[in-house]
């Protein structure tokens, strides 16, 4: 059994964007899932990318946004949504309401995101 609290997690951090890692491969010996507790601030966004080898799944908490999608197309997203994206789908997301978008994320196989972050908030 892992038991994890408040000092297990990571937060990484981008402008606009604070994802708090609960459980990754820097606090977790799974080898199917990272979950990750995400806030994009209003007019705040993350670009489209891709995870050649996971599948990734978001879960709407609260806010709105614009899912950016492959070819420029976009969805709606909002606060009590899911959406899942295959191995190699393109996604990001743009918030387009007043407050913001906070989702949970969860990827499997896991993924150590570390890298793609501009900082490390203590």
């Amino acid at each position: 059994m892992e038991f994890l609290t408040e000092a297990n997690f990571r937060d990484f951090v981008n402008p606009g964007v604070v994802s708090r890692q609960l459980l990754s491969p820097h606090n977790s010996r799974s080898s199917r899932v990272t979950i990750t507790h995400v806030t994009v601030e209003p007019g705040g966004s993350q670009p489209r990318h891709a995870h050649p080898a996971s599948e990734q799944i978001w879960i709407a908490l609260s806010g709105e946004g614009m899912l950016l999608l492959d070819q420029d197309e976009t969805l709606p997203f909002r606060a009590g949504q899911v959406v899942r994206f295959e191995e190699g789908d393109v996604h990001g997301l743009q918030v387009t309401g007043a407050m913001p978008f906070i989702y949970m994320s969860v990827t499997s196989p896991p993924l150590d995101f570390s890298d793609i972050y501009e900082s490390e908030q203590q």
